[in-house]
Parts: structure tokens; C-alpha cells; sequence
């Protein structure tokens, strides 16, 4: 009896493990820099959305779906300039789910945020992306991804 139950608690956890960091399997990340001006970067993060999956907009237009969200670890030496801007094809459809219409991308968008130095000095911009994905079906649990990108110098 001991055995079966702790077996069962084994599977439990395993398939929780495996469903935390499902969204983060859907979604092949791409993350890089530019430098724009002489003391100003781009920096990019290039979200490549598997199958019949899609991924909320930062503003995804209804309560409930997470929306992806970009948090920046401090820097003194760096200074960010304006928000993170979306570039790609944003589909804007009503989802009974959600009861509204809700913003996401399917297959491909790229984040961009402007970063400026404030010496000229090699550094990076680290922090995380938070996002979640779902198709027709199913909504996959949201993923968190740490990110460092390397500027300066």
C-alpha cells in the first residue's frame, strides 16, 4: 500500500514538474543586441511560437490569459529608454473563454527595447520573459525565461 501511494504522489509530482514549463517548450527564444547610437542599444527578444500554438501581447485586452511581461534585472550602468515595443502581426479575436476579444501572435514576433549606457563600458541587460501560450484546445501553464544580453565595450 505504501508503495502504490507514494508512486502515485512520484507521478503527481513529475507531471507537475513537466507542466510548469510548458508554455517555455512551445516558444524557442532568440535574444540579441544592436547598437543604434554610441552609447544606445536594441535590444531584441525573438519569439519563434511552435505549432498551432499562440502567445498573448504584452496588453492581451481581457483579464484572465497572462500577458507577456518583461522584467529587467537593475543596472546602474544602463538605462532603459521607453517601453518594450512588439513588432509582428497581432491577431485581435473574440474568445468565449476569456468572454472578449483578446490581442496574441501565432508563429513569430519580435520585443524590442531601446537601452542606454551610461558610460562606455562592456555590461549586460539581464532579467526574465514571462508568457503564456494556448491553441483551440488547451492553454499551457505560463513559463518564465531568464535572459543576459551582452552590450557595451
Amino acid at each position: 500500500m505504501k508503495k502504490t501511494i507514494l508512486f502515485t504522489v512520484l507521478i503527481f509530482l513529475a507531471s507537475a514538474i513537466a507542466a510548469q514549463d510548458g508554455s517555455a517548450r512551445m516558444v524557442d527564444w532568440n535574444f540579441s543586441s544592436k547598437k543604434v547610437a554610441a552609447d544606445t542599444y536594441e535590444i531584441r527578444f525573438t519569439a519563434d511560437i511552435n505549432g498551432k500554438y499562440h502567445m498573448y501581447a504584452q496588453n492581451v485586452g481581457v483579464e484572465g490569459p497572462v500577458a507577456t511581461s518583461f522584467t529587467f534585472t537593475r543596472n546602474p550602468l544602463i538605462v532603459l529608454n521607453g517601453k518594450v515595443k512588439e513588432i509582428g502581426k497581432m491577431v485581435s479575436k473574440h474568445e468565449a473563454v476569456w468572454d472578449g476579444d483578446v490581442n496574441y501572435y501565432e508563429n513569430k514576433v519580435e520585443f524590442v527595447q531601446l537601452v542606454k549606457l551610461k558610460k562606455n563600458i562592456k555590461t549586460n541587460v539581464g532579467g526574465s520573459v514571462e508568457f503564456m501560450v494556448c491553441d483551440d484546445k488547451e492553454c499551457l501553464p505560463p513559463a518564465e525565461v531568464p535572459f543576459k544580453i551582452n552590450i557595451g565595450g
